[in-house]
């Protein structure tokens, strides 16, 4: 099946193609490096710049774009499969199961209801969520539910929601979930760090 959203007709506008993507749980290939990514120097001149905050301001704006529509008509369903296409679909519930899991992979890889497709008329189209999201001990169960699919599997492997375990603790995880198929891994900061101001020890622990 295609990884891609091909150019598609919805009523009058189109469903703009997306770059191909390598297919989801394919392995590395041995002779191929992939440089890590650089980051960027710490610059707590920014960080302190970027503190002081209007909220009455602030609270205006957010207010403001619910109540004007900037996409009208068809074009709203031409974006909103776009939106489809860029999401992970996710259960993180504290009671999650692996039928639960592959339920969510189900829905993932046949994400409208057939009378949906047919009326936008996207038959014969694959448009399918980026990924999939869950705990680290349902990776496996994901990973093997979309193999072949183009969707990839996320994993939130640092102590989700709080991110309060030990660093050591957190990057075992990480390395876990990658070892089980992981695409990608979302990461979670410790926010009392971000609250005390303590962009230095954040910053080191992420880069």
């Amino acid at each position: 099946m295609s990884s891609t959203i091909r150019e598609a007709d919805v009523g009058s506008s189109k469903v703009t193609p997306l770059p191909a993507r390598a297919a989801a749980n394919t392995a590395v290939p041995p002779d191929h490096r992939i440089a890590r990514n650089p980051g960027m120097k710490l610059d707590l001149g920014f960080m302190e710049s970027v503190r002081s905050v209007n909220r009455s301001a602030l609270e205006r704006r957010v207010a403001s774009l619910t109540k004007r529509r900037s996409i009208k008509a068809d074009n709203q369903a031409a974006w909103l499969l776009r939106a489809v296409a860029c999401m992970d679909l996710t259960t993180l519930n504290s009671n999650d199961t692996e039928e639960r899991v592959r339920r969510l992979c189900a829905k993932a890889i046949n994400p409208f209801r057939r009378d949906i497709v047919e009326g936008l008329g996207i038959s014969g189209e694959t448009i399918r969520p980026a990924a999939v999201c869950v705990y680290h001990p349902f990776v496996t169960t994901a990973v093997d539910a979309v193999r072949g699919t183009g969707i990839h599997v996320a994993a939130v492997s640092t102590a989700f929601p709080h991110g309060l375990a030990p660093l050591s603790t957190r990057l075992q995880e990480i390395e876990a979930s990658v070892r089980d198929g992981a695409d990608e891994i979302d990461v979670v900061i410790p926010r009392g760090l971000v609250f005390g101001a303590k962009w230095r020890e954040l910053y080191n622990q992420n880069v």
